[in-house]
C-alpha cells in the first residue's frame, strides 16, 4: 500500500489504513433500503425520486460519492482526535493501484484515504491558506 502512495510513510506507519470507497451504482441497489423507517408516504415520494436523480447522471453520482465520503472522513478524524489519535486525510495515491491491492469492484470508486495513529512529530506547516474574502462569498457572486 505504501507504494501505492507515493511512498509516503504515514502509509506503513499509522495503526490503521482507511480507504473511503463508494458503490457508484448504490442508487439503484433497493433505493427503498435509505428511508426504510420513513412513513410510507415519504417512501413513495423519495424512493422513485432517487432513481430519477441519479439514473443516466454519472456526474451525481459521483458528487454523492465525495459528498458521502467526505462527511465520513470527517467524522472518523474527528471521532480519532476525541480519542486522543492524530489523523490525515490522503489523496496522494495512485487510485488504480490501491483499487488493485483492495480487489475493489468495479462500479466502485476510491474517493480518499484516511490515517490513523498517533503523530510521530508536528505536522509540516501548510503551504498557505487562502484569505477568507477569496474562499467566502456572502449573499450573490
Amino acid at each position: 500500500m505504501r507504494a501505492a502512495s507515493w511512498n509516503q510513510a504515514q502509509v506503513s506507519d499509522a495503526s490503521v489504513v482507511i480507504v473511503l470507497c463508494a458503490d457508484l451504482l448504490a442508487w439503484k441497489k433497493d433505493p427503498a433500503r435509505y428511508w426504510k423507517n420513513a412513513p410510507k408516504t415519504t417512501q413513495d415520494y423519495l424512493v422513485p425520486a432517487i432513481i430519477e436523480a441519479y439514473e443516466g447522471n454519472e456526474s451525481f453520482q459521483r458528487d454523492e460519492a465525495i459528498r458521502s465520503c467526505g462527511m465520513a472522513a470527517q467524522t472518523i478524524m474527528l471521532a480519532a482526535k476525541a480519542m486522543n489519535y492524530d489523523s490525515c486525510p490522503m489523496i496522494g495515491f495512485v487510485p488504480e493501484e490501491v483499487a488493485k491491492i483492495i480487489n475493489l469492484p468495479s462500479d466502485h470508486t476510491i474517493v480518499m484515504m484516511v490515517v490513523v495513529g498517533k503523530a510521530l512529530k508536528p505536522a509540516n506547516q501548510r503551504g498557505g491558506q487562502l484569505p477568507l474574502e477569496q474562499v467566502s462569498v456572502n449573499d450573490h457572486f
